[in-house]
């Protein structure tokens, strides 16, 4: 079946990644990593979809799932109302470049062997069909689009700063005309004088073209300006989504509270008392029975620890997973 025009662009149905657990001569097998486990979210046309959580939550597993650059344990991911972990190598080749990634390194993510030219043109080559002259004027109007004079397409990666590569990344991202970016944490990696830009030519591009971005980020000052909803990563697990500002002003996550508490302010207007995080995660090898946040929570009861919370609704498309209905207000 074709998609529902007024349906997501990407729907992900309880996916799930398991690492397989190390056997060694003495001892079985670890219990599998649950890097990813029973995840389900959409994100709809020309939507910035922002996705946060400390290191190790699964973010970019998750992404790099979703993209079948992982093997998925179980579950969907449905992409423009096709089902995406069944297609062979030769289906999934004719719809990955409407599917596009930009990576946190933007040194790392380019051929250094290539001219940044010849890495823009990679994927307008794999798809065919333009001549020698029409790849190369593309590239230079993908600079152009980008902040890049077309002389860049004849110098190597090494020869940019890191923004400018940045920029690269994004030409060679917009290069085969994707419907939805993955952004795993695109500025990360750079200057904070540099940030903005990027962010800026990010946002341009996705309106100027109707794209839909996973934007995958560690910053809520960034997630807050620049993503229309926002998707909190637990251990593996979604545990808040909903609108950007909706969750900023009544998170009703403990983690996602922390989380916002623990960004800087700079605002004298917007400094209270603050929930801090303390503790770390504890190891998916190990993760605790029931809520998995429950050992650093100060809200949990003796429930939190025996029942594995499911998202529940609050209202316009908000949802958190906890039990407890009765925290103070923010």
């Amino acid at each position: 079946m074709g998609r529902d025009l007024n349906g997501p662009l990407l729907e992900v149905s309880h996916l799930s990644v398991h690492f397989a657990g190390r056997r060694t001569a003495w001892r079985r097998a670890a219990p599998p990593l649950k890097a990813v486990d029973d995840v389900s979210f959409a994100v709809a046309p020309r939507e910035i979809l922002g996705l946060v959580g400390e290191s190790g939550s699964g973010k970019s597993t998750l992404a790099r799932a979703i993209l079948r650059l992982l093997a998925v344990t179980s579950g969907s991911v449905r992409f423009d109302g096709v089902e995406l972990l069944g297609l062979d190598s030769a289906a999934l080749k004719g719809i990955r470049h409407r599917m596009q990634v930009i990576f946190q390194d933007p040194y790392a993510s380019l051929n250094p062997r290539m001219t940044a030219g010849e890495n823009i043109a990679e994927g307008l080559l794999l798809q065919g069909g333009m001549a020698r002259a029409q790849r190369a004027a593309a590239v230079a109007e993908l600079l152009r689009q980008v902040g890049l004079p077309a002389t860049a397409a004849q110098r190597y990666p090494r020869e940019f700063s890191g923004g400018q590569r940045q920029r690269i990344g994004i030409a060679r991202a917009l290069a085969v005309q994707p419907t939805l970016i993955v952004a795993d944490e695109p500025v990360s990696a750079l200057d904070m004088s540099i940030q903005a830009q990027i962010l800026n030519l990010l946002l341009d591009q996705q309106e100027q073209r109707g794209l839909a971005l996973l934007f995958i980020g560690h910053d809520l000052s960034v997630i807050r300006h620049f993503c229309d909803r926002i998707m909190v990563m637990y251990l593996g697990s979604i545990v808040e989504i909903g609108p950007t500002e909706a969750v900023f002003s009544n998170a009703g996550h403990p983690y996602t509270r922390a989380l916002i508490d623990a960004a800087p302010v700079t605002h004298p207007a917007r400094r209270k008392v603050r929930e801090m995080l303390a503790g770390d995660p504890p190891s998916p090898l190990a993760a605790p029975t029931g809520c998995a946040f429950h050992g650093r929570c100060r809200y949990a009861i003796d429930a939190c620890r025996q029942v594995t919370p499911p998202l529940r609704p609050l209202a316009d498309g908000h949802a958190v997973a906890c039990i407890r209905d009765d925290l103070p207000a923010r």
